[in-house]
């Protein structure tokens, strides 16, 4: 049995944001400290067979944080230590943000997902991007931005523009139109809107830059939305956020509150979207929602995801693991065949 195994049942007894809280606090204490060697000594699994090339940036592991984790850039570092090969903060707006009214976070503990309406909570612009300068991060970091929620939606390109400005030092941009949480932001996944927030972004030189879609759009609209990233020049593709639809087989109380819905559920549905973009855009593909195992990460890989996000995952398993998916994916490359992670890429493909 594990600390984790140990401190969870504890953990699960606060509230789900309170415990992520406390969950954070301990990890900003141990950055730039004497725990910080024994944490990756533990936690970190050190392969060439593992390491990618994307967008100009390398990836000692395939494995990432996703937004929403760390909101406002004080843990990467921490994270990275973990074993994680990346780090996505935010999403960060241009304007300090409290979000939406607690309670705001939910477990589905039987179902091993979570429920979240936090409408874009953090410190602003201004502090993260501040807090990024000094981040000294092991591992690539990106910025999820998205809108700032008193911005009307002719504003949004500029509302972009800004948190870049003020975030510049991160690795690679993210473009959030995709969360539930914020009224009126999934109108931005439209074509007209999204060339215009792309093209400021890129004039400030925004650079790499990616777009994170909806697992609720339709197909054409996911069609117009590669149709945009293929014109522009985009560099990548994140596939998927968190959605609004109930599967029948949810069976927590609390699948009945509001929010975008995160975890096992959403797996098989992640892992189809990642196939679906990945067999029309030839920009690499980041796959989130529901892994929380080598095999689950690995079916993404040959599904054409160059890279693999979790959040929910951390969440019911801990600390470990990134770690436990990394020599999980070495034992299922050699099995297979691959001598590398960039080998097993899209092998499911036709």
């Amino acid at each position: 049995m594990g600390v984790y195994d140990i401190c969870k049942p504890l953990l699960f007894r606060l509230p789900a944001e309170s415990a992520h809280s406390t969950v954070h606090r301990l990890l900003e204490t141990a950055q730039h400290t004497p725990i910080e060697p024994a944490l990756a000594a533990r936690y970190t699994v050190d392969d060439d067979r593992l390491t990618t090339t994307e967008f100009g940036l390398d990836f000692p592991n395939p494995i990432g944080v996703a937004a929403g984790f760390d909101k406002n850039a004080e843990v990467p570092r921490a994270l990275g230590q973990l074993g994680f090969g990346h780090v996505e903060v935010g999403g960060v707006t241009a304007e300090a943000q409290d979000g939406n009214p607690r309670p705001r976070l939910f477990r589905l503990a039987e179902d091993g997902a979570l429920v979240n309406r936090m409408g874009f909570n953090n410190h602003g612009a201004d502090r993260i991007g501040d807090r990024l300068s000094r981040a000294r991060a092991n591992v690539p970091v990106g910025v999820n931005i998205g809108k700032s929620k008193a911005t009307p939606l002719e504003a949004a390109a500029a509302d972009y523009r800004y948190s870049y400005e003020r975030c510049a030092a991160g690795e690679y941009f993210v473009v959030n139109v995709s969360s539930p949480n914020t009224p009126g932001l999934r109108d931005l996944q439209h074509r007209d809107h999204l060339e215009h927030i792309f093209g400021t972004l890129q004039d400030a030189g925004a650079d790499p830059l990616l777009v994170k879609l909806s697992p609720d759009l339709t197909d054409d609209a996911v069609e117009e939305a590669l149709a945009v990233v293929d014109e522009m020049d985009l560099d990548g593709v994140i596939a998927t956020n968190t959605t609004t639809e109930r599967p029948a087989s949810l069976r927590s109380p609390n699948r009945v509150e509001e929010g975008g819905l995160s975890g096992k559920p959403l797996e098989a549905r992640a892992t189809r979207a990642v196939a679906f973009v990945a067999e029309r855009t030839d920009v690499p593909v980041i796959g989130v929602g529901g892994v929380s195992s080598a095999a689950g990460a690995y079916r993404k890989l040959r599904a054409g995801a160059s890279l693999v996000q979790l959040y929910t995952g951390l969440i019911y398993q801990g600390p470990s693991l990134a770690r436990d998916i990394n020599r999980g994916l070495l034992e299922l490359l050699e099995r297979d065949g691959f001598g590398s992670v960039d080998e097993a890429v899209g092998a499911d493909l036709e």
